[in-house]
């Protein structure tokens, strides 16, 4: 299968998924999506349609901005998903604190996900409903860490927490 029927196909998933939980759902796509292809299907495109909104951006458009807009305007419970880690976007950013907020809010909104091993099903990773930085409550730690050590992207923070207290 060509990567992009592969990602089609991932997004159809992902929709039907989502559209299980009765979440509200925004599909930010391009207009190439509209055109019957070997990559995008108009029935599998009509049927996503139906269980979501879609906005199609023009082909050549950078659609970035077009997600973190929507996502911000839509409220601070709305959750985005996509495979982007917005890279540049951070990179622009004028100074440390910016970047380090910026990350933050990613954290809390971005849902990751990835394919199951048999590509069955989808797999989402929750965002944050809390800040992963050490923690402390009077004579209390609980500091977030890894038991392998593996590359990350800014979004993916570890999910296990040591919990340690001054006796």
């Amino acid at each position: 299968k060509s990567l992009v029927l592969l990602c089609s196909l991932q997004l159809f998933d992902a929709v039907n998924c989502l559209a299980k939980e009765n979440a509200r759902l925004l599909v930010l796509g391009r207009k190439h999506m509209l055109i019957n292809s070997s990559n995008w299907k108009r029935d599998i495109v009509k049927e996503m349609q139906n269980k979501a909104d879609f906005f199609f951006a023009e082909n050549i458009s950078e659609d970035d901005a077009f997600l973190l807009y929507a996502t911000l305007r839509s409220g601070k419970h709305c959750k985005f998903v996509t495979r982007d880690f917005f890279r540049d976007h951070k990179a622009c950013l004028s100074d440390s604190l910016t970047r380090h907020l910026f990350r933050k809010w990613q954290r809390g909104h971005q849902i990751a996900f990835s394919p199951s091993v048999e590509g069955k099903h989808i797999n989402f990773l929750p965002a944050f409903c809390y800040d992963c930085v050490v923690q402390t409550t009077g004579d209390t730690w609980h500091i977030p860490y890894k038991d392998t050590f593996e590359e990350k992207y800014s979004y993916q923070v570890p999910r296990k927490w040591l919990c340690i207290q001054q006796k």
